[in-house]
């Protein structure tokens, strides 16, 4: 007789062993934080599949402190399959043996010591994976034995609030409880009645109230006191020559001073050009504080969020016509959905990179630096699976597109990458060859981390112009747009001026002149917002931003 309920027993033998550091009531779900490395050294065994969060904001902080504080001889060799690896203890853990190969999609904080462990062996990577790509992996090959996640509060029978900060936690949940895995969740307070039910008590099995609050990166904030006359003046070209020429109104904005300036933008250049109620109305991005002024001025109709951000919580809470909040008033952010919802019900993602090739081909690896991928190889790619029209992406499917049944003409997404042409300290953002051939040649991936893939791009926006590669014919083409736009870049220098120069006459390169934008116009009196504190005001006092975002 095949015995069909091993998984099960095995998930109930761990459990048995960690209500022997429980409090002993109410099922023995709740276990005092000074017992942590007691449960995971009674519920984890080596070899196991463990994801941690390890969001790119919201972080499990508490059980990552016991995780790396376990005992090598008793819990090693597991496999992390984690979003994010934001905390010094997520790379710990590989040091001190504890885990062995890591499956991951963002690693921002530690991008420098992540990338030193990789080509100095210390990790085996199995991939740098998109979000929805190791999300979906969960229910086939990387399913977790055990789920270390966050939430706000929880009761004694493990129902979970997770507050603003859901992002990954019901995607985790999910995959691990339902497949015989053990759920631990640290909590920031132990409650009779949670506000609402984000994660029924049935899927918990353990609930660690925390030391302290768990720890959110403030990831998405941006200081408009900080933004360059550069980066308006590539804001302005963004806004006339790509929002406004595709009506775009259904979008995804990256991290980066880049777009934060262009939503700085929408209440006053965009006014002036009378784009109002025409681009730039429903969104998939987190509640960006520099999105406040356009949200207040009637540009934003609906925002649906990854995560949240510090200090939106109470904004958010007065605006529930534009945010998705619950019944308690609080932000229920949804990192899976939301991808889903950039991937296929946005027109655009406009974001940024580290280097991008003479292919167009983008990634944030560099030769020091493995800063990860996120969601943007989702949010930047051209979902074939697409079946709804909309006038944006007919008229980039047009673009591209030249011949043919029009009833079989699929449109196109808008990829956009906006970069200046130097990056940190004059490191070009223009290479020949990308760093990520290099790592993938050393430490023997057999696909090379590309963030995104060249054939996906269709405009790339500098200070020295935009390249729509959507109407380039041939590589050839495509490779000198690129140049084109490449500044005094070593990319940049080699191209042929007079190819250039016929791009530019067929509207495939222009320049800010081409648009009717003066540069010298590229002002900060331009931003609707010019200091955190101007934020502050618009929201009606309601933003509170993180401390180190306060100089007043």
């Amino acid at each position: 007789m095949v015995d069909w309920r091993k998984q099960r027993a095995d998930r109930d033998a761990r459990i048995a062993a960690g209500r022997a550091h429980s409090d002993g009531r109410s099922g023995g779900k709740v276990v005092a934080a000074a017992s942590v490395v007691d449960l995971l050294e009674a519920v984890l065994k080596p070899g196991d599949r463990v994801c941690l969060e390890g969001d790119n904001q919201k972080q499990a902080d508490c059980l990552a402190r016991g995780l790396s504080a376990c005992d090598p001889a008793k819990i090693h060799d597991l496999h992390m399959v984690q979003s994010g690896i934001v905390l010094p203890e997520h790379l710990d853990v590989f040091e001190q043996g504890i885990a062995k190969r890591l499956d991951y999609s963002y690693s921002g904080p530690q991008g420098g010591r992540i990338a030193k462990m990789l080509y100095g062996g210390q990790i085996e990577l199995g991939a740098v994976h998109t979000y929805l790509e190791l999300f979906a992996r969960y229910f086939v090959d990387l399913t977790p034995n055990v789920a270390l996640i966050a939430g706000v509060s929880a009761d004694r029978d493990g129902n979970l609030y997770t507050g603003p900060n859901t992002e990954d936690t019901p995607t985790v949940v999910e995959a691990t409880a339902f497949k015989n895995g053990v759920v631990i969740a640290q909590v920031n307070e132990i409650v009779e009645k949670v506000p609402r039910v984000d994660i029924p008590g049935d899927r918990v099995d353990f609930v660690v109230e925390a030391d302290r609050p768990f720890y959110v990166e403030p990831l998405f904030t941006r200081d408009p006191a900080a933004m360059t006359e550069t980066q308006i003046l590539m804001a302005m070209m963004a806004i006339k020559g790509i929002y406004a020429e595709y009506g775009i109104r259904r979008l995804n904005h990256g991290i980066g001073f880049g777009t934060a300036a262009i939503e700085l933008l929408l209440p006053t250049y965009g006014e002036r050009l009378g784009l109002k109620g025409k681009i730039a109305t429903h969104w998939a991005l987190n509640p960006h504080p520099t999105l406040i002024p356009a949200i207040e001025s009637g540009w934003v109709e609906q925002v649906h969020c990854f995560g949240s951000e510090v200090g939106m919580d109470r904004y958010i809470r007065e605006r529930p016509d534009v945010f998705f909040t619950g019944a308690d008033g609080s932000l229920r952010s949804n990192r899976a959905f939301c991808q889903t919802a950039g991937l296929y019900a946005c027109d655009m993602f406009i974001g940024a990179t580290l280097q991008i090739d003479l292919m167009g081909h983008s990634s944030t690896i560099t030769t020091n630096r493995v800063a990860g991928f996120g969601g943007a190889p989702n949010m930047g790619s051209d979902p074939h699976g697409r079946r709804h029209p909309s006038d944006t992406w007919m008229k980039a499917g047009r673009e591209a597109q030249i011949t043919g049944d029009p009833a079989l003409m699929r449109g196109r997404k808008l990829v956009v990458q906006l970069v200046e042409t130097f990056g940190d300290k004059l490191v070009p953002t223009f290479v020949e060859r990308l760093d990520a051939l290099e790592l993938a040649k050393k430490i023997g991936l057999e696909l090379a981390p590309v963030m995104i893939y060249g054939d996906d791009v269709t405009h790339i926006v500098t200070e020295e112009g935009i390249a729509n590669l959507l109407l380039c014919r041939d590589a050839d083409e495509r490779e000198q747009a690129i140049r084109g736009v490449a500044g005094y870049t070593e990319v940049g220098r080699g191209r042929d001026k007079a190819k250039v120069e016929e791009l530019r006459s067929r509207g495939i390169v222009r320049r800010p002149e081409d648009l009717g934008i003066e540069p010298l116009d590229a002002d900060r009196s331009l931003l609707a917002a010019r200091s955190i504190k101007d934020l502050v005001h618009w929201s009606g006092g309601l933003y509170e931003p993180p401390a180190r975002f306060r100089n007043w």
